[in-house]
């Protein structure tokens, strides 16, 4: 019904790691804003416009007249592992205002917590009344992934330590954070979310017109481009000329063995 791609995303001011979880998380609001937008429930629901992380679901601000697109994630082949990008998409989806079933074992910030093994005074292990494993979810920690603010820690530590590092993995996105006039990452994917927001609507490609010109006239018509490339366009030679053309071409054969 519609679809979305992380390049689009230069048009909205990032040029530069369209492939990390923020771009990612990006991709899927910009798909999900499109498709509201094309089914005419962009105002009815807005998904989480204030980012924070946490778990959302459109369900629970459910309009009673119309209920919310419903999808779900096809991974394919992408590996389920937890911080991976195809779950932030998903979840820029989500917070797009799409209802995708889900919950937060997947995120970033997500961890099963380790438990303390409790020993008798021989040292065997006693059973706890509790066997269940234990887990914690930091929204703030992805918060951070989907602002890029992982990939600023280390774009900093760069700037100020090695500069041949820096220019070699950070000079794009140098250029992009100068071009868009802005201090950090956080600042720039914060405004790309706004500016997805209020055009979700893909561009119109613009048809390119080769640039050629004749060099040599009809029946060999010859063309060249702009690279000084050549091709021939033959004119299409009528049956009544080859027949003719066939027909000399025999007689002269006849002719020569009558010799």
């Amino acid at each position: 019904m519609t679809q979305a791609d992380s390049f689009e995303l230069k048009r909205f001011g990032i040029t530069a790691g369209l492939t990390n979880y923020a771009a990612a998380y990006a991709t899927g609001l910009l798909a999900a804003r499109r498709l509201l937008t094309l089914k005419k429930m962009a105002d009815m629901y807005k998904g989480q416009e204030k980012l924070d992380g946490k778990l959302y679901s459109v369900m629970d601000h459910c309009d009673d007249d119309r209920r919310p697109f419903k999808a779900h994630l096809d991974v394919g082949l992408v590996r389920t592992t937890t911080g991976n990008r195809v779950f932030g998409c998903m979840k820029g989806a989500s917070d797009g205002g799409l209802y995708i079933p889900h919950n937060e074992k997947r995120f970033p910030g997500f961890r099963v917590l380790k438990q303390e093994v409790v020993t008798n005074k021989r040292g065997k292990k006693v059973e706890a009344e509790d066997e269940g494993k234990k887990t914690e979810y930091k929204p703030e920690e992805h918060k951070e992934h989907i602002l890029g603010a992982h990939v600023q820690k280390y774009f900093d530590i760069l700037k100020k330590g090695d500069a041949n590092k820096f220019n070699k993995q950070f000079s794009q996105w140098n250029k992009c954070l100068t071009a868009a006039k802005v201090k950090n990452m956080q600042e720039l994917y914060t405004k790309t979310h706004a500016a997805i927001r209020a055009k979700p609507q893909a561009a119109d490609k613009a048809k390119k017109t080769p640039v050629r010109k004749e060099i040599k006239p009809r029946p060999n018509l010859t063309f060249q481009d702009s690279k000084k490339r050549t091709w021939t366009r033959v004119k299409k030679t009528a049956s009544s000329v080859k027949k003719e053309r066939i027909a000399q071409l025999i007689n002269k054969v006849k002719a020569s063995y009558a010799k």
